[in-house]
């Protein structure tokens, strides 16, 4: 290696002979080793490591670890393999060699495949990965194309075979595909590698259930293995191995001569690696126990010499020992006796402290749950008139009676409503923010839906600023990413929002800029553009705070709660990232975040099972009835008014009693469930319904905390929960997939579409 030598001419000329003398013994040793003379290799590593060891050369010290694990994985003896991989590890990293560095990792991660570990397995594989693919390395004016493609194609191979042992196939295919390019090269000549990587290709093949490839893999693998000069024992294993899985694919396709001509091979492969076994394991069982009697001896002579050393050692320090003993005593006491009086003191100090701190934090602990109780509680009352106001005037919205000034009003009394409603969530999430209870739940997500879905929300406020809303969203961002939708929109919705609120007959740009893509992941940054007023550079510092809101150049006076920024900062930290601002005064202002997303390969499966969830049973909503347990008189309007839109029968109950009442004596086909009612609450009403029927769907349709509720959902017997005021889409969306799944497992006759037309 190109560090190796250039830190050779660092040695002192007595160095360099014995660094010349290790690579001698190591040489000396490996060819031991190739000869089977395993005792005589042992000692030789032993001696180049010693040596090593004593002028730290961390070459030599990994190179003899590198080889001794490998006759401790010979010996079985994997605990002691281990131990010198990561002495091998360590040496190696510490002359930055990214080939031993692959190769540590990648003899770590073969001996912890057995261990039940599957994520540390993967996790040392791909260390191998990237210190194998390191710039640096490819740069070294010593590379050998030869040795770097040979390690890469077997920890493909090994990662690999380890994804389709715990049936991750579609990961083993990526390192498949990745391993065939080097193979595939002119200057890849390795036949038992090849050979190797058919092997588990096939094996891939066979699991997809994919037999004609997985026989071609097969037999492909079997000519390379063929054109070896010599039958050693890891080929005639890795035979037995490919005739016994082609025997099985042969019998899967109903070739069963083929299968019958492949399991004869398999048994003569078998044999030969078992009569070559059995001379190894003789071997091997000699090795172990001349290894035994030469650490033995080792130990024995070291522990004499250690025992000498410790006799002299004594003789000498005796005499000082007793000198320095007696001053050390009267030196103590004197401390000791000081450091009583002092300890007395402080714990005296500290006790009275202590009992203030509890107080303290007993007092503060009471105030943060009564400050949190009464948030929920607020938000609560807030939610539930606020889904009356929203309800009723999307009812009355419906009216196509309705002059254009009337039309006017309740769009905006409705956005209003949906105001107060965000403000409402960001409370809550103040304070879920500062309890450390706010975290990232990842779904699928299309981007572009989740953009447009935010914008469209804004229609009313853009017409009533008179500004102009702008979407750009790169080309090579995928299409479905895996984020906290929820959270994510919550950023936008805040840096919009905001945008909006100082900005007059002017611009709002919303672009989504491609920055990096692998594999996996993909980094995308966000930024919201207004050419609004700008802000201040001393104010900069201070608008992500909460509660804080500027006091010049807004928008028609409007000042707000100051909540928006302070909780998109908060939520971006969330997702490991900050928001940054570029303002300038009368030019306008740009936000902007830059997020690592997982891309999401699998989506295409799940965004058509998500549709398939508005197939509904052979049932008309008209021959639907749904109980609605609800005691506010103005959401029962609200509620009924939809469910009599869509054309389903439904009554209403004023409490979880009549609701259980009414559920006895009546047949419903879903019940939607208030929370918080007089005589018996929902929580208690569903329970006692799910004493004696568990297949009925039921929401809970609450103004309560969703996130608070989903913590014990299936404990208290709801099928999902619905918070209010809620989307139209949403409401008839959970409605239509509870009642299929509720009539699918009735009933498997024949299904067919209904769609609402909310």
């Amino acid at each position: 290696m190109f560090f190796c030598s250039l830190t050779f001419l660092t040695y002192s000329q007595n160095e360099r002979e014995a660094i010349k003398q290790i690579d001698s013994i190591n040489s000396s040793a490996l060819k031991s080793y190739n000869e089977s003379k395993i005792v005589k290799a042992f000692n030789g590593f032993n001696t180049a490591k010693k040596i090593a060891d004593s002028i730290s050369d961390n070459y030599g010290i990994a190179i003899s670890n590198l080889n001794l694990g490998n006759i401790y994985r010979l010996m079985h003896e994997n605990a002691n393999a281990k131990d010198s991989y990561s002495s091998m590890l360590k040496a190696a990293k510490a002359i930055k060699d990214n080939y031993l560095i692959a190769n540590a990792y990648l003899n770590l991660a073969t001996l912890t495949k057995d261990e039940n570990e599957s994520q540390t397995t993967i996790d040392l594989f791909k260390n191998a990965l990237d210190h194998i693919s390191k710039n640096q390395y490819l740069a070294n004016e010593n590379y050998n194309l030869s040795q770097y493609e040979n390690l890469l194609v077997k920890i493909r191979i090994g990662l690999a075979e380890f994804y389709i042992e715990n049936d991750f196939l579609e990961e083993a295919q990526v390192n498949l595909l990745r391993a065939e390019d080097i193979i595939n090269k002119e200057t890849f000549s390795n036949n038992y590698q090849t050979g190797y990587f058919n092997y588990i290709y096939g094996v891939n093949f066979f699991k997809k259930e994919l037999y004609n490839n997985a026989n071609e893999k097969f037999n492909k693998a079997i000519d390379f293995l063929n054109r070896e000069h010599a039958t050693n024992d890891d080929t005639s294993l890795l035979l037995s191995k490919i005739y016994k899985s082609l025997s099985l694919s042969y019998s899967a396709t109903d070739s069963e001569e083929q299968a019958y001509l492949a399991l004869l091979k398999y048994d003569e492969f078998k044999d030969e690696f078992l009569n070559k076994e059995k001379v190894k394991e003789n071997a091997i069982y000699k090795s172990r126990f001349l290894l035994a009697t030469y650490k033995n001896e080792a130990q024995l002579a070291n522990s004499e010499k250690l025992y000498q050393l410790k006799i002299a050692d004594k003789v000498k320090k005796i005499n000082l020992i007793i000198i320095i003993a007696l001053i050390l005593l009267l030196a103590t006491l004197l401390i000791l006796y000081k450091y009583y009086v002092a300890k007395r003191r402080l714990s005296d100090v500290l006790k009275q402290q202590n009992a203030e701190l509890e107080i303290a934090k007993n007092d503060a602990l009471k105030s943060s749950e009564l400050k949190s109780k009464f948030i929920s509680n607020v938000s609560h009352e807030l939610r539930t008139p606020l889904y009356g106001v929203v309800g009723l005037t999307s009812i009355m919205l419906e009216n196509s009676n309705l002059d254009e000034a009337n039309v006017k009003y309740l769009k905006s009394l409705k956005y209003s409503g949906d105001y107060l409603l965000n403000l409402i969530n960001d409370v809550l999430q103040v304070s879920k923010i500062e309890s450390k209870k706010l975290e990232i739940n990842n779904t699928t997500v299309h981007l572009r839906s989740l953009i447009q879905n935010v914008t469209d929300s804004f229609d009313y406020s853009l017409g009533e600023s008179n500004n102009q809303m702008h979407i750009f969203i790169d080309e090579r961002i995928p299409e479905f990413i895996l984020c906290d939708k929820l959270r994510l929109s919550q950023v936008l919705f805040n840096l919009i929002g905001n945008s909006i609120k100082f900005t007059q007959n002017g611009n709002i740009s919303i672009k989504a800029n491609f920055k990096e893509i692998d594999s996996e992941k993909v980094l995308i940054a966000f930024e919201v553009v207004d050419d609004g007023p700008g802000i201040s550079k001393e104010k900069q510092g201070s608008i992500f705070d909460n509660f804080i809101q500027l006091n010049e150049n807004s928008n028609t006076g409007y000042q707000g709660a100051g909540l928006g920024l302070s909780i998109a900062s908060k939520i971006v930290k969330l997702f490991n990232s900050t928001i940054e601002l570029e303002s300038e005064l009368g030019v306008g202002s740009t936000f902007s975040f830059v997020v690592s997303f997982k891309i999401d390969t699998n989506a295409i499966e799940q965004i058509k099972s998500e549709k398939d969830e508005d197939v509904l049973t052979s049932y008309s909503p008209e021959s639907l009835r749904i109980l609605i347990a609800e005691d506010n008189k103005i959401n029962q309007i609200v509620t009924g008014n939809l469910l009599k839109k869509e054309n389903f029968q439904y009554d209403i109950v004023e409490n979880g009693l009549e609701a259980l009442k009414a559920f006895k004596n009546n047949t419903y086909d879903l019940i939607l469930m208030d929370i918080n009612m007089p005589l018996m609450d929902g929580n208690e009403a569903t329970l006692k319904i799910r004493e004696f029927n568990n297949q009925i769907p039921i929401i809970a349709l609450t103004a309560s905390s969703k996130d608070e509720l989903m913590l014990n959902k299936l404990d208290k017997g709801f099928d999902d929960i619905i918070t209010k005021p809620f989307d139209n889409d949403l409401f008839f969306n959970t409605i239509n997939k509870l009642i299929e799944i509720s009539k699918t497992k009735g009933n498997d006759d024949g299904i067919r579409v209904i769609k609402f037309s909310s």
